[in-house]
Formats: C-alpha cells, structure tokens, sequence
C-alpha cells in the first residue's frame, strides 16, 4: 500500500489506450477494405472511417467508471473532484479484492493524499 509501490496513471493515458484501441479496429477495416476494393477506385475517403475511433472514445466517457460529471456547485467542489484518486477501475483493484486493508489509510498517504 505504500506510495512507492503503486502507479497513478493519468487522464492523458487511459484516453491514448481507447485512441489506441480505435486506431487498431480502424486499421483493420482499412486493411479488409484494401483487400476487397479494386485498385484504381481505391480513395482515401472509401477506406478510412473515423467511426471506430469515435466509438472507442464515447465508450471510454459514456461507460467506464472512471468517468465521472465534473461536481460544479462551487470552485472548492470543482478542484477537489479533479484530484480525486481511485484504486478501483480498469488495471486497478476490484470490489471483491479491495478488502479494510487496502483501503486503510497507510502512513505514506499523509500530507499527500486527502484520507477522505
């Protein structure tokens, strides 16, 4: 549990793993597409479909639990809710494993994290 031993991965990279994910379904409906299409009909415009990409993003922000309504009632509430850390999530924790230990306050938390 100590601050040492864990990785705080940030906004920036969950998002580049969902780009990644829709880039790799894009390139393979461009590869399929290459393969099916004649050669000399073959535009930028009939083989590359954004879709994908666009779908992996609206899934990452419409239903993964990491995503979450900015709280706006007031500036205290704004900047507290974009420093929120969670240990659950994908490539964190579960509920059945994050047992009263893991979510104890450990002593290397203090004057780092807010324990509440």
């Amino acid at each position: 549990d100590h601050f040492g031993n864990r990785r705080i991965r940030a906004v920036g990279e969950l998002i580049q793993n969902q780009v990644r994910t829709g880039l790799s379904r894009m390139e393979r409906v461009v590869r399929e597409r290459m393969t099916t299409q004649d050669i000399e009909a073959i535009t930028p415009q009939t083989l590359i479909n954004v879709r994908p990409v666009v779908a992996a993003i609206k899934e990452f922000f419409g239903t993964s639990q990491l995503s979450q309504f900015m709280d706006q009632n007031n500036p205290l509430a704004g900047l507290t809710h974009k420093r929120r850390l969670s240990a659950l999530g994908p490539g964190g924790l579960s509920r059945e494993r994050a047992g009263v230990e893991v979510r104890d306050v450990h002593p290397s938390h203090y004057g780092r994290m807010c324990p509440i």
